[in-house]
């Protein structure tokens, strides 16, 4: 019994010397005088003890609990001595200004391309982000079989189908608007960019359910893919850099015809790799997207591109973010570099 006496009270010095809240301190009382602290635990065995000894022990015992209740009692005193001065505030001097905010990356790259496209006489249009079938695929001259249209690919609203535009659903794409902007406008020239929120089921380290892009859309006559790349080559050495190049590489799109994807290189290392990085997809108006938009494909033509908007900031020069869904994180750490 002698040595758990001498046991809990060093052991109380040891752990005293080392609280620096009234937290920890709660949390030490109870341990020890708790209902099944150590100190209890002492009285408990005392009728184990032979009865001649039963009154030295708990004599002890008694003397031990009121050392421990006064050395808790003058930490508490201690602690709440040092967090009073450490709160004490001089009214006197000047106070902290707050930290000045910043808009998103995502949000300053939307207003730098606005910015950009505004000098060459595109206005900025917004269509909607709750979609109907028809303008997302039928439209834009995508067949029914399309890998685009199943529910792996695209979000569909569960309500009643149109018997005109079918499905509902949220915008997979912002050239969903090419066609109402061709139905808005009537008769051509059209310079138009539609940058909304888009939405597919994919989650990875490039890939968002949520995400913006960024659709341009020329409709005049005599438009060819001189124009489109011209367009092109002016945006990414305004965004990137003058040392920008551009390549574009024959694809299939089904809206566009001819089609193609736009690689940029600028030299430096981003997303983790440097040389040609993928910046999205373009091509010619195709006739069939022109009928729908009731524009006559034997007077006009025009050329549209669609980039995905986080995709451009993350390969800008000086940024480095290895993890698009870093930028929906909500972490102040990551917000506040911009």
């Amino acid at each position: 019994m002698d040595d758990e006496l001498t046991r809990i009270q060093q052991s109380l010095k040891t752990q005293l010397s080392a609280i620096s809240s009234l937290k920890d301190l709660d949390a030490l009382e109870i341990d020890i005088l708790g209902r099944k602290g150590s100190v209890n635990l002492l009285f408990s065995k005392l009728k184990d003890e032979q009865p001649e000894q039963v009154r030295e022990y708990g004599e002890k015992i008694n003397s031990l609990k009121n050392h421990i209740l006064q050395e808790i009692s003058l930490k508490k005193h201690q602690l709440l001595e040092s967090s009073e001065k450490s709160s004490w505030v001089d009214t006197t001097l000047p106070g902290n200004a707050p930290k000045p905010g910043s808009l998103h990356i995502v949000t300053q790259t939307i207003e730098d391309i606005r910015d950009i496209f505004s000098r060459l006489g595109f206005i900025h249009m917004s269509y909607p982000e709750v979609e109907w079938e028809y303008y997302a695929f039928d439209a834009l001259n995508m067949p029914k079989s399309h890998p685009a249209r199943d529910d792996f690919e695209t979000f569909f609203v569960e309500t009643p189908e149109h018997p005109t535009y079918g499905k509902m659903l949220l915008t997979p794409h912002t050239s969903s608007g090419q066609v109402r902007e061709m139905l808005r406008v009537k008769t051509p020239p059209i310079r138009m960019t539609n940058i909304s929120r888009t939405y597919r089921p994919n989650w990875d380290a490039t890939h968002v359910p949520m995400f913006h892009q960024f659709e341009g859309l020329c409709i005049d006559k005599g438009i060819n893919i001189s124009h489109l790349k011209g367009a092109i080559e002016y945006f990414v050495q305004e965004f990137f850099g003058k040392e920008c190049k551009i390549r574009l590489r024959p694809y299939d799109f089904l809206f566009t015809e001819p089609s193609f994807e736009v690689d940029i290189y600028t030299g430096s290392k981003n997303i983790g790799r440097a040389g040609w990085l993928e910046l999205g997809g373009a091509g010619m108006v195709h006739p069939n997207v022109l009928k729908e938009g009731n524009i006559d494909s034997s007077i006009y033509t025009g050329w549209a591109f669609g980039f995905g908007i986080e995709r451009i900031a993350m390969m800008r020069g000086g940024i480095t973010i290895p993890d698009m869904r870093i930028m929906y994180s909500g972490d102040v750490r990551f917000l506040t570099q911009f």
